[in-house]
């Protein structure tokens, strides 16, 4: 059941299939962030993969089943919280394709995705949050994920949230509302549309001089830190919400042993 005390939300965690094979940390600072704005927080242990990438490859069937297990497990929270605009976008925007015409579970959808949020938004529109006494010493440069910025409209939270942090500096990037590449399944079909896309890219980071390299999607990043790290660049890429939880003095992104 909902939690009563709506000055204290009841959170339901998604984790997402990449932060938990590849980046551990994110999840960790996620929560301690979460549970710093007031929210009591719960991974419920039944939840699966998001099912964007059966989504992606026209397997509505498998994606349906995937998402009905998704749902049964977020039922009972106030709200979904997402480290990824890609996975929430899926959850929120793409879910309600899926049961048109069954009436049990597309109100069942709806009510599970009209409060999935992903973190950065949440925090900051939902929660009003802004960091205390968190430092990070570096120049980073921000890359707006798709998704999450074109579905979710995160931009201004992120940043917000990241001029509150002493010792932080933020560049601007060109292109940075431009695809890194990624895309999901889009890198395998396509490899080398997808390398020409983050070769470039790697240019854009490189000229702003930033050392740090910041983003809200660890696909994203995960590909952008991979192909700066094949150049032998030195700049070094974390999670937003890796910051703002004051988690970030450990190996960046692809950059040595992650984080768990």
């Amino acid at each position: 059941m909902a939690n009563p005390d709506k000055s204290k939300p009841r959170v339901g965690f998604f984790v997402t299939c990449v932060v938990d094979a590849m980046r551990p940390n994110i999840g960790f600072a996620s929560l301690k962030v979460l549970e710093q704005a007031g929210c009591e927080v719960e991974v419920p242990r039944a939840q699966t993969c998001c099912g964007q990438a059966a989504f992606n490859s026209g397997d509505d069937a498998s994606t349906r089943e995937i998402a009905k297990q998704v749902i049964t497990a977020f039922e009972p929270y106030d709200y979904v919280v997402v480290p990824s605009g890609s996975c929430a976008s899926m959850i929120r925007s793409h879910y309600g394709e899926l049961f048109a015409g069954d009436a049990e579970w597309e109100a069942r959808q709806r009510a599970v995705s009209e409060k999935t949020w992903e973190v950065l938004s949440f925090l900051s529109d939902i929660m009003n949050y802004r960091p205390e006494g968190v430092y990070y010493d570096g120049v980073a440069t921000y890359h707006d994920s798709c998704s999450g910025l074109r579905d979710l409209g995160v931009y201004e939270q992120p940043r917000a949230m990241l001029s509150a942090v002493e010792g932080l500096r933020l560049t601007p990037l060109t292109g940075n509302d431009e695809c890194c590449g990624f895309g999901g399944t889009f890198c395998v079909k396509y490899p080398d549309i997808s390398n020409a896309i983050v070769t470039d890219k790697a240019e854009k980071i490189a000229a702003t001089g930033a050392d740090t390299l910041l983003g809200g999607d660890m696909g994203c990043l995960m590909n952008m830190a991979g192909k700066l790290s094949r150049q032998g660049s030195e700049v070094k890429a974390y999670h937003t919400i890796e910051v703002l939880a004051g988690m970030a003095e450990g190996p960046a992104i692809c950059k040595g042993e992650e984080m768990g």
